[in-house]
């Protein structure tokens, strides 16, 4: 994994393949079962970046909706 900073708030990574896969997998975990006193902001958050993520996976293979 590579991080560098683009811009102040703005940040371009590197992933391999199974790197991003971790962490999504890891994300999609905590959206659907994370303990009660994880804030709903937090999982809203998290699942509209999940959301955003699908679609670019789906651009990228080819598949739209």
């Amino acid at each position: 994994m590579e991080l560098e900073r683009v811009r102040p708030m703005v940040l371009r990574g590197t992933f391999h393949a199974y790197e991003l896969a971790a962490l999504t997998a890891a994300a999609r975990f905590v959206v659907e079962s994370a303990p009660a006193e994880v804030p709903k902001e937090s999982l809203d958050q998290l699942a509209q970046l999940l959301s955003e993520y699908d679609q670019q996976v789906r651009r990228l293979s080819g598949r739209q909706g």
